[in-house]
């Protein structure tokens, strides 16, 4: 026999043994189809809301308030000591009428808040457009710090803090996929192990009788492991389908939240797609094989290797 027919006989046995123990296959296939899901859906997540950030992070800008008594030379002054440097881009005077309006479109249920508060309630700002792939942290923050120190300057708002903590919080949710994910991937080998092993037991007259016949070891455990890789790359396959067919019905109601539908907008890559169906059936695998690594398959009492493989 051809390590071809070999393995078209694992296949087909695999599949009667998954067909006649449904019931318990189903058990483990679900177990893998959960732990893959709940990973995915974390690094659906995490991926979606580093996008977010890489796109706020080209958007946003420095900030720079101005006193109410800031003179025309002193915005002046100001937007030139802006745009000196090569890595800023532009800057614009915002004034405190386009500021009042602009509160007033973002927060419009809040737009009562201005009233009573004199002719100028939101003071004037230069608003600088940063090439952030030219700047480095140093610099920027020194930039800064010297406008900070201008004494026709009341405050300059900086995005990066904000930023910086969004994706601290990415990265606490891919280590948060990547250990639910092995948790449950290790609860789901020991499930399929358990179902491997009681698969074994079943067929242990059969397993006896190809043993006597002179069966070789690779060709009486090769369908379990290939059973074991099954129903790991089912349960992926499962996973899969269940994170795209979710994403594809919260995209929906997602537009009508700005945050969901950053956090939705893109979906998993087909190599991670790939990824999540090979972890399956590597768990698969991995489970079956060490269900029946210690196992004797069939062994009897007149068999001098018994006593050993117990």
């Amino acid at each position: 026999m051809t390590f071809a027919q070999a393995l078209l006989y694992f296949f087909r046995e695999a599949v009667q043994n998954l067909l006649r123990s449904w019931k318990v296959s189903l058990l483990a296939i679900f177990t893998i189809s959960v732990s893959l899901t709940l990973a995915g859906l974390f690094l659906l997540l995490a991926g979606n809301l580093r996008q977010v950030i890489e796109q706020w992070r080209g958007e946003s800008k420095v900030v720079v308030y101005l006193e109410n008594d800031a003179s025309d030379e002193d915005r002046s002054r100001l937007r030139e000591q802006l745009v000196a440097p090569p890595w800023c881009e532009a800057a614009d005077l915002v004034g405190p009428e386009a500021a009042s309006q602009r509160f007033r479109e973002a927060f419009p249920s809040l737009g009562d808040l201005l009233e009573g508060w004199g002719d100028q309630p939101l003071p004037a700002s230069l608003e600088a457009t940063i090439l952030w792939d030219r700047v480095t942290k140093n610099e920027l923050t020194g930039w800064i710090d010297g406008l900070r120190g201008d004494p026709a300057v009341s405050m300059v708002d900086d995005d990066r803090d904000w930023l910086a903590q969004l994706e601290a919080a990415a990265i606490v949710l891919e280590a948060l996929a990547w250990a639910l994910g092995a948790i449950l991937l290790v609860t789901a080998i020991f499930t399929i192990s358990s179902v491997i092993r009681l698969t074994a037991y079943l067929y242990h007259d059969e397993i006896a009788v190809m043993r006597m016949v002179g069966a070789t070891e690779f060709f009486i455990r090769g369908p379990f492991y290939v059973e074991g890789l099954l129903q790991g790359l089912t349960g992926g396959a499962f996973a899969a389908g269940l994170l795209a067919t979710g994403h594809r019905l919260a995209a929906g109601p997602a537009e009508d939240s700005i945050l969901a539908s950053l956090l939705l907008s893109k979906f998993l890559s087909p190599l991670q797609l790939v990824v999540l169906v090979m972890l399956g059936g590597l768990a698969g695998l991995i489970g079956a094989v060490a269900s029946l690594r210690r196992e004797s398959l069939g062994r009897t009492a007149e068999d001098p290797e018994w006593e050993e493989a117990d």
